[in-house]
Parts: structure tokens; sequence; C-alpha cells
């Protein structure tokens, strides 16, 4: 009996040592919008790298991904955000809610790509937001194609559109600074009130519009606001996909009317008054990996940042379009235009 209490006694005190000389496990929160993708092995071999432990945390679309950090910054719910964009950055830079790094992976991404050069986003992808269109639809009713914006503000076509709000999607709010873009602030309101008027709905968020209300996956809308890139997910996912032998054409395709189209560049960053400082700029780091990078277009169905990025054959369906350069007054500060919509078209009569 004593000798089994010695030997327990020994174990808990070389569990105790153990315990002493072994360091916790770091746990890192990255909170992201509902579309973040990255392969699990992917964020294992990080983990085992860093001895630490990656969080999750969704925060909806990246518009309420932003409001959320804002309301929150004094006491925040994470160490390292992804998926904010240029067109939220303004507002992101003025709430103070990131602190600055640069990653040295930034040297190879193009500098037309860059987030500025304060450090607050460094660059992961890029996609052009733009409108989609069901071609069954279209073949089946026997619709013409609408060929400007003026055209889709129309009764015929505006019923037969969906979109994001610009207050809380991200696409949205390209799509809003397209427009302003287009028109001017007077032209672009009267353009939105036209549109809602003949029956263009307005979503909360983009997995809505795209999964509940265009017609390719069960709703009433053949055309609706995505991503260039979304006819090349729509191969990707269909039964029997073979790299080797593609279609001659996808379901969907874009419709590249003048002035609708949007060049999206969402970035990683770190939260100001994280505690995992280092590990967090490890983590930026990774997101411009070459493994990630790698992983991330048909994951999220967007352009890898870092030039050179070899891309799935897939690809040849997600067309670049022209994207008109916004100007520097619309693009400084986005939020006032959110605002200006808000008044001038949602809530008017």
């Amino acid at each position: 009996m004593r000798t089994t209490l010695t030997v327990l006694a020994a174990l808990a005190v070389a569990s105790a040592s153990s315990a002493q000389t072994t360091p916790a496990q770091t746990t890192l929160t990255v909170i992201t919008h509902d579309s973040f993708d990255v392969d699990k092995k992917l964020i294992a071999a990080f983990e085992t790298q860093n001895r630490a432990k990656v969080r999750f945390i969704k925060g909806g679309d990246a518009g309420e991904l932003l409001n959320r950090l804002i309301l929150t910054r004094r006491a925040p719910i994470g160490d390292v955000v992804y998926g904010l964009d240029n067109s939220l950055l303004p507002r992101a830079r003025q709430a103070g809610i990131l602190q600055p790094y640069r990653s040295p992976a930034l040297s190879r991404v193009p500098a037309a790509y860059r987030l500025g050069d304060d450090g607050l986003l460094n660059t992961v992808d890029y996609g052009f937001v733009a409108l989609n269109y069901d071609r069954a639809w279209f073949e089946k009713n026997k619709v013409a194609l609408p060929k400007t914006l003026d055209d889709l503000k129309t009764p015929a076509y505006a019923k037969l559109t969906v979109v994001q709000s610009p207050a809380t999607s991200s696409p949205g709010l390209a799509f809003l600074l397209a427009t302003v873009n287009h028109y001017g602030e007077a032209g672009a309101w009267q353009w939105w009130r036209a549109a809602r008027a003949g029956g263009m709905k307005v979503t909360r968020g983009w997995s809505d519009a795209y999964y509940k209300d265009f017609t390719k996956n069960g709703g009433r809308y053949p055309i609706v606001l995505s991503y260039a890139s979304s006819p090349a997910a729509e191969v990707f996912y269909a039964d029997g996909f073979n790299p080797a032998k593609l279609p001659a054409q996808a379901p969907t395709a874009n419709l590249f009317l003048p002035g609708s189209t949007y060049t999206q560049l969402e970035g990683v960053g770190i939260l100001k008054g994280t505690k995992q400082a280092a590990l967090a700029r490890k983590f930026v780091d990774f997101m411009l990996s070459a493994p990630v990078q790698t992983d991330i277009p048909t994951r999220m169905w967007i352009y890898p940042a870092v030039k050179g990025t070899p891309l799935n054959p897939v690809f040849t369906f997600a067309q670049q379009p022209q994207a008109a350069t916004v100007k520097a007054d619309i693009a400084a500060n986005p939020q006032r235009l959110v605002d200006a919509w808000v008044t001038q078209v949602l809530r008017a009569r």
C-alpha cells in the first residue's frame, strides 16, 4: 500500500512539473465574412507549426462584419479579421479598429491590387462584382438581355433582378459605388428609385440573393448581383464535373453592363487590441502563402492576390471585365453614400 501511494505521489509531482514546463496552447480568434473557406488541413498545419488553436467566428456579410467590429472595438472579440475590402476600408480606418502590419509576402502582390501603404489590410484576393444571369431562364422565356443600366431600371428587367443592400453587403456596396461612379449621385439615386419601383429586389446579403432568390437555385429572379467568377463555380459544382472535359458553356453567364462592375480587393488585417500580435502576424503571412493562395480560388471563387498562383482550368469560365476606375472622391467615403442611399432610396416614397 505504501509503495502504491509513493508511486502515485511521484506521478502527481511529475505531472505537476510537466504542466509547469509545457506552455498552454494559444488560441487565435479570426473573424471572417460568411463566405470564408480554407482547407481545414492547411489550418491544422498552421496550428501544429505554431502550437496554437485557430478559432473562427463568422460575422455575416462583410458590411455586417464591419458593423460588428466597430460596435465591439472597445472590447475586441477577435485578433484577426478577413474579408473587409476596398469599399469598406475607409470606414474601418476611420473607426480605428485595425493595427498596421505589412506582410513580406505583399512584395509578390501587384501594386494595383494592394490595399494602401498603411498596412491595415493585406490583400489576399481580388474579384469583380458583376451581374449574372440564368441562361436557361432567358432561353426558355425568349427574353432579350438588357444592354444598359438604363434598360435594367425599367419594369421589364427590374422585376427580374435581385441585388444586395449596400448597407449590409460588400457586393451591394460595390454595386452602389459603381452606379454612383457611372451616373453621379443624383443620377444614381434616380436609377435606384426607378429600379426599386420597377420591382428590383434588394436583399440583406449575397447568400440570400444567390441561393434563395436566383432562378438557377429555385428563386424568382433570373438576374442576380454576384461575381464574374460565379459561372466558373456553377461548372465546378455541377454533377459529373470533369476538369479534363469542360462543357461548352456555364449554366450562368456575366452581364457586363457598362457602369455595373466593380473591382473588389479583399484583405486580412490585425484587430487593434489583440493580445496575440505575433501569432496574428503569422496568420496574415499564412493567408498570403502559396498553399493558401492556391487553395482559395475554388473555395471562395476569387482570384489569388499573389502573382503567378496557378488557377484551376474551370476559371476559363470566369471572365475579367474592364471595370471602370472609381473616382477618388467616391472611394474615399463610401459610408456617406450608404447613408445617402438609405435616405434617398430606401426611405423614399
